[in-house]
């Protein structure tokens, strides 16, 4: 049970963990649209309230680890400079018996981000997605579905999906392509192993072009080894959509990492996703250890300003950290599962390192 005590930092945690969250997805959200909002002024309002209202979990989402370290950090450095902390440990108490509440509300939150990533974000990213891409920027080409273990895109009279894309080396595995004419009949069907996507160009390799005409009653099938189309300028930078692993649950995007592994595609940027969700998952609950021996090594002086930078130097050490190891994950230095945990594993270790020399 609880003590009047634990609701008392409870409450303190949260109001500046839900001030914090506020801040911060109300700056994003404040600029982005500033910066968007020029570029496509024809948009009606309705438009931009229902792509922030599908943007906003996300945000909300990736928040939640730097709003639970600003929130810890508060807490205990408003209690140590009205000396409630001195009161505490004069009763009895010890750090980890004050940071109890706080670590408990921690582990709660990063069971919600899980919950978030694996149920609610998907499908919110799925409608995210399409507004963006088909009623803000009118470029339905960038706009992508996942089925089975396929992408699918559509541009005007041309349907295509690829199994797996490797949007930083601009290649792709498992194209196939499907031509229509006005009425929508297929007239023609090109089929690649790989590809290389330089612009408006991509150079096919490995695949065959099939054409269905009146003409015939069999279609016509020609093999290459080498072969390069011109691409429309709606899917032309199709290197810069969003990642799919977004649009997929944990459920399907590990059933889609199993089928392309089994048609011996490459996964390796699918499977650090995967393992990331987990990863930063127990992100708050990092950062919020990461801030405990900071607020609590000397009496601070300062006031917000001094807690507001300690909380983006630690908060940007872990980011960079993170996103370093994931990195190197997708160009296969470190295992997928090794490049989702070494950030959190190697910061946790440091801040019980922290602790332990705290107490001596």
């Amino acid at each position: 049970m609880f003590s009047l005590m634990d609701r008392y930092i409870a409450k303190l945690f949260l109001f500046y963990f839900v001030a914090g969250l506020m801040v911060f997805v109300t700056l994003f959200l404040v600029i982005d649209f500033m910066s968007m909002a020029p570029r496509y002024s024809g948009v009606q309002v309705e438009v931009w309230l229902r792509y922030y209202l599908f943007l906003s979990p996300a945000l909300i989402y990736q928040m939640i680890p730097v709003a639970g370290l600003i929130a810890t950090v508060f807490t205990l450095t408003s209690m140590n400079r009205a000396n409630e902390l001195v009161a505490l440990f004069s009763a009895g108490w010890s750090l980890a018996r004050v940071s109890a509440p706080i670590l408990t509300l921690v582990m709660g939150l990063s069971v919600l981000s899980l919950w978030m990533s694996d149920q609610v974000l998907p499908r919110l990213a799925q409608k995210k997605n399409f507004t963006l891409y088909v009623e803000i920027q009118q470029r339905p080409g960038l706009y992508s579905t996942v089925t089975t273990n396929r992408i699918w895109y559509r541009s005007e009279n041309m349907l295509f999906n690829i199994k797996t894309l490797n949007t930083e080396e601009a290649r792709a595995q498992g194209l196939t392509l499907y031509y229509f004419d006005e009425a929508w009949n297929l007239v023609q069907l090109i089929t690649a192993q790989n590809v290389r996507m330089e612009g408006s160009r991509w150079d096919l390799e490995r695949g065959a072009v099939t054409l269905f005409t009146e003409a015939s009653s069999f279609p016509l099938t020609q093999s290459f080894e080498r072969k390069s189309i011109a691409i429309g300028e709606d899917i032309a930078d199709i290197k810069s959509m969003s990642n799919a692993s977004e649009v997929m649950s944990l459920k399907d995007l590990r059933r889609f990492i199993s089928r392309n592994k089994e048609a011996g595609l490459e996964t390796l940027s699918y499977e650090v996703d995967y393992h990331s969700k987990f990863g930063f998952a127990l992100a708050g609950f990092v950062m919020a250890l990461m801030g405990i021996p900071f607020s609590l090594s000397r009496q601070r002086s300062g006031g917000a300003f001094v807690n507001i930078s300690l909380c983006v130097g630690l908060a940007f050490l872990y980011w960079v950290f993170y996103s370093s190891s994931l990195a190197l994950g997708r160009h296969g230095v470190l295992p997928p599962m090794a490049a989702a945990w070494v950030a959190n594993v190697v910061l946790l270790t440091l801040s019980f390192g922290l602790l332990l020399r705290m107490r001596s």
